[in-house]
């Protein structure tokens, strides 16, 4: 007889496999295209290793603990303890280190730190999806080397359909992924074992003495080879990114019960592959595949590159969001397609350039072996910077005690900068790329934040203190109009400037007025009960303050709904929304150069309105302009 318990133990149980069953769909897609590329690249030409019985141990042995102590130690065991209330991630993370360090005044380093390592992930979301579907597709140069030439063409097809359906969203999209990757990882494996029997002893290559011996062998020729060991650790990443949406338990799961297994015998049958013939180190991976099963392991190659791609895509829209939430970047526009996942959105200008990047990325290398070297600094910069933080978090948050963070932090950094090191040897043959995008979207995002500072405080020099603003108004014979205003306005203690404008113009005020602050809390969610502060200054006078968390979109009509409990009720037909709308005027005087200047001035420019960001009826809106010199 069942139960209640016990039929509560199988509901969970149930759940934590079908959350368990969705990552393998969405986390792992990166990581799991890792062996079309990577064990080739270790051998490829242009490193110059040959393929002998003590070098294809040792690559062995190196790629069996980079997935030991990058991916499991560090990512599994270690950093996905760092959650931000449920979430992941390095903007995550960054928030939740922001807070702490506000607390102690010591924020600079840190932020800079956290925001050039989020920066790099928008360049691993251009170079995954055109390494991925360059690989997978590059599988038609060994079933028919004549239809090399048409390699490019079909990648970028593919790829353009992939960003052309994105504003479909991603559960239309992933409906088969858990699915394909799940037939994807018990694929590779089974080609792993096929080519294991023939030489079982490859197995001994998870002794870590191999991976010792090559690197004192070889010397700097093995730190060199790193720069393309740590591809198989590429996605890894994602596994803290995306816990938010699965959970830390279901991911755990997904990993040491499918997807480590597949991975790990994958690539013990390509080293043993090469043992029995060298020259399949040109393409180990498709040369394991029966010459029959050929053209569908291509195609679902291609299928699993497109899930890979999918979820670098998703992490850059999730990560751009949390960017404008966190005020580190101008307001776009952001689309749910979904009425019941939060989480999955589409941002059209995150989603244009990324499309524009990776078409010219695959027309300038042409090939994944030409985008290895790229690929290699943006994920290792992002780990290493990921590391810190959540070392910050272990001293600060958890109260480890120094010598356990030191020694965590000695052994992490020594293989993460190992790794960074390694890859920063390739900038001159590609490694540029992901460093350029970095910096370009680092610069960008200080600018925004650096811009928006200067500018409150230009506003607030203009402005008047609120508390005597209030004291003047219970003297004051302004003539009153019936009705609601509500003025934005990103300080709760100044008057806002389109107020001034509107009394200095129009002599007029609304008998009811509303001071609306909307302020971003550094925590995923904030939930509705805490959504509404109000606040009743003198009569007529409002202060309301929303919170939402930098996983949330503000939506003010809604919010004021919340109000009515709360003793304040609108009329949207009978309530004006007055938004100040400046003109921003470079100056010499200003704390930042010129170039910087005029680059945030083009930013603020071109953002979305604070109307359609904010979800306010466009006929109940006044804008009111003012020129501010920076």
């Amino acid at each position: 007889m069942t139960t209640p318990a016990s039929a509560m133990t199988d509901a969970k149980t149930r759940r934590l496999f079908a959350l368990s069953a969705g990552a393998v769909g969405v986390v792992f897609g990166d990581i799991g295209t890792s062996p079309l590329y990577a064990i080739q690249q270790c051998f490829s030409a242009e490193n110059g290793l040959r393929v002998t019985t003590a070098n294809v141990f040792g690559i062995a042995s190196l790629v069996v603990w980079a997935l030991f102590m990058v991916v499991t130690i560090k990512y599994v065991l270690f950093v996905m303890r760092a959650d931000n209330r449920g979430e992941g991630g390095i903007m995550a993370l960054l928030a939740l280190v922001h807070e702490r360090a506000a607390k102690s005044s010591r924020l600079g380093v840190v932020l800079i730190l956290g925001l050039f390592g989020a920066a790099l992930f928008f360049g691993d979301g251009i170079i995954t999806p055109a390494i991925s579907v360059l690989s997978a597709v590059e599988g038609i140069d060994v079933a028919t080397p004549a239809l090399h030439r048409f390699i490019v063409p079909i990648s970028l097809g593919i790829l353009i359909a992939l960003f052309w359906f994105q504003d479909r969203g991603t559960a239309k999209i992933g409906a088969v992924f858990a699915p394909v990757m799940g037939l994807w990882f018990v694929t590779i494996a089974l080609l792993g074992i096929s080519q294991i029997v023939h030489h079982p002893r490859i197995l001994a290559a998870v002794d870590p003495e191999y991976a010792a011996w090559f690197m004192m062998a070889h010397g700097w020729h093995a730190f060199i080879l790193l720069g393309a060991v740590v591809l198989v650790v590429t996605g890894g990443e994602a596994l803290y990114a995306d816990m938010g949406h699965f959970g830390k338990k279901p991911i755990q799961l997904a990993w040491f019960g499918l997807v480590l297994p597949a991975l790990l015998l994958n690539y013990f049958g390509q080293s043993a592959l090469m043992l029995s013939d060298p020259a399949a180190a040109s393409n180990p991976f498709y040369l394991m595949v029966p010459s029959w099963s050929l053209w569908p392991m291509v195609l679902l190659a291609t299928f699993a590159t497109v899930i890979a791609s999918q979820a670098v895509i998703s992490g850059v829209f999730s990560l751009t969001r949390q960017a404008i939430q966190l005020g580190f970047a101008p307001r776009m526009e952001v689309r749910h397609t979904s009425g019941a996942e939060e989480g999955q959105i589409f941002v059209p200008d995150a989603n244009t350039a990324l499309m524009i990047g990776v078409i010219l990325l695959v027309i300038g290398f042409r090939s994944s072996a030409n985008l290895a070297a790229a690929y290699g600094i943006a994920v290792t910069g992002t780990m290493a910077t990921t590391t810190m933080l959540a070392l910050i978090v272990a001293r600060r948050l958890w109260r480890w005690p120094l010598w356990q963070c030191l020694g965590l932090g000695i052994l992490f950094m020594m293989v993460d900068m190992s790794f960074l090191a390694a890859n920063l040897l390739k900038i001159p043959n590609g490694g540029w790329f992901p460093v350029g995008v970095g910096l370009g979207v680092f610069l960008l995002m200080m600018t925004w934040k650096r811009g928006r500072q200067i500018l409150a405080r230009r506003l607030f020099e203009e402005s008047l203190p609120l508390p005597m603003f209030l004291r003047r108004q219970k003297e004051s014979t302004v003539q009153k109009v019936a009705g609601t205003a509500i003025f934005l306005t990103s300080d709760p203690d100044s008057v806002p400037t389109a107020l001034l404008h509107n009394l200095k113009h129009n002599k007029i005020l609304h008998e009811r007025i509303v001071f609306l602050t909307v302020v971003t809390e550094p925590v995923p969610r904030v939930p509705g009960k805490d959504r509404v502060q109000v606040e009743g200054l003198i009569e007529g006078f409002y202060r309301i303050i929303l919170r939402y968390g930098f996983s949330q979109d503000a939506d003010i009509p809604k919010a004021l709904r919340l109000c009515r409990t709360l003793g304040l009720e609108f009329d949207l037909m009978q309530t004006s929304f007055f938004i100040g709308r400046e003109t921003l005027i470079p100056s010499i005087r200003a704390d930042m150069p010129m170039w910087q200047e005029k680059l945030f001035v083009s930013m603020n420019r071109n953002a979305m309105s604070a109307t359609d960001f904010f979800k306010i009826p466009s006929n109940r809106v006044v804008e009111l302009g003012t020129q501010v010199t920076l």
